[in-house]
């Protein structure tokens, strides 16, 4: 009887014990993964604690439990807070101390919303810095591109069948901060080629060899992707220089402006293709010379400049015939008692944006490095940012650094310790760590 009390009372205590150690229900691998990552985290010239006020949670432990929740694909912070929950060992490498009450909900939404983005751009532009030393990071060919990210709103829900869902003055009052926005949506099943959607973008500019971002800047759905390019790659240049640097974009960007100033600026060239921008286009004679609905060759008739383009006049072949008759009896020819006849106008390239030859192999062959940018959305998407579950857009713009900080972090993690897994595989350098 005495011996069997005596183990029961062996079981408790080994019970216990177990219970103590929490290494034992977490993963070691993805513990690991976790020490390596922040360990090689530079958050020095990241204030900790507030200088007045109460001194709360550590800054750095909040910043890096957040790059857990990104890490993890966590789109809402409630999976968070029950993450850190179950997983102490993890909480503890954050910063957080265990033996206390960890942070609630409403802590980390209100950390998150309050915090000022200045800081985690810095500590993005810091490990931009750290890679480009180490030969990783390189502006020899740099990509933009931009990712719609949905707000979390109901106008957004695909079984909503409001007819007014998508109206420009029908703002959502769960996000008074997000815009009405458009993208591309087309695939084999579906023929519409865009949809509308209440929320933000995030820009990002990407070198198109190691696939790891170099600038983000998160707008509201509203503003169009051109308009941005210009000021990310001012802002990117006084931290790391693009001079000499090959810009590739989609046709989104297809701006005579951006070809002048990335030449004029940074002594760089543009791969972007040809916006056409429902444009016509006529049918042409070897030397050029449009043809009209008749067949005839139509004659030149001047030039003129407009809105910075120069363009070809070209006019009917009859109109100084006075007793010539147009063979399709075109209205136009009949229009007036000079019979003026048809006119066509041809824009010539003499600009930077038409004078790019694109069927060349050098445009070709750069242009396809520009998939890079797209593979990175990929892996950005797959941080939970595809759609937002905050409800304002500094939470939303902090949450986007936060992924990019993540994603560098891996890089910087993989790249240290030296595993020799691609810095671009989360799954993989988490796996084996």
């Amino acid at each position: 009887m005495s011996k069997s009390i005596h183990r029961e009372e062996l079981i408790v205590i080994y019970r216990q014990e177990i219970l103590k150690d929490i290494r034992l229900f977490t993963s070691q691998p993805v513990a690991k993964f976790y020490d390596s990552l922040f360990l090689n985290l530079d958050l020095s010239f990241v204030p900790e604690f507030p200088k007045t006020g109460r001194k709360g949670f550590s800054n750095h432990a909040m910043i890096c439990s957040f790059i857990v929740m990104k890490c993890e694909g966590f789109s809402m912070i409630t999976d968070l807070v029950d993450y850190l929950n179950n997983n102490l060992l993890i909480a503890h490498y954050c910063g957080f101390d265990i033996s206390a009450p960890l942070p609630s909900y409403w802590t980390f939404d209100r950390f998150l919303k309050q915090l000022d983005n200045g800081v985690l751009s810095s500590i993005m532009k810091s490990q931009v810095l750290y890679l480009s030393k180490q030969g990783i990071v390189d502006t020899s060919f740099i990509g933009l591109d931009s990712t719609p990210i949905a707000a979390n709103t109901s106008q957004n829900n695909p079984k909503s069948f409001l007819s007014n869902k998508f109206k420009p003055d029908n703002q959502p009052k769960a996000d008074t901060d997000c815009k009405l926005g458009v993208h591309t949506a087309s695939n084999q099943t579906n023929e519409k080629k865009y949809e509308f959607y209440w929320g933000y973008k995030n820009h990002v500019l990407v070198d198109c060899i190691s696939g790891l971002p170099i600038y983000e800047l998160t707008t509201t759905a509203n503003v169009h992707d051109s308009t941005v390019a210009l000021d990310i790659l001012a802002d990117t240049h006084t931290f790391l220089p693009i001079t000499e640097c090959t810009f590739l974009a989609d046709k989104g960007y297809d701006v005579k402006n951006i070809y002048n100033q990335v030449q004029e600026l940074y002594q760089g060239e543009c791969i972007i293709p040809l916006n056409k921008r429902s444009t016509k286009n006529p049918k042409l004679l070897p030397q050029g010379n449009p043809v009209c609905d008749a067949g005839l060759a139509m004659w030149k008739d001047g030039k003129f400049s407009d809105n910075g383009r120069t363009r070809q006049k070209f006019c009917c072949p009859l109109k100084s015939s006075k007793d010539a008759d147009c063979p399709c009896h075109h209205k136009n020819f009949y229009n007036g008692k000079k019979h003026r006849g048809c006119t066509k106008y041809i824009t010539i390239p003499d600009d930077l944006r038409l004078s790019v030859d694109r069927d060349s192999k050098h445009f070709k062959s750069n242009y396809s490095l520009r998939t890079e940018c797209e593979r990175y959305n990929s892996r950005f998407k797959n941080t939970g940012q595809e759609r937002m579950w905050v409800r304002n857009k500094s939470s939303v713009t902090n949450l986007n650094t936060i992924a990019h900080i993540s994603l560098l972090a891996v890089a910087v993690a993989a790249i240290t310790t030296g595993t020799g897994q691609s810095y671009r595989k989360l799954k993989a350098v988490k796996r084996i760590a």
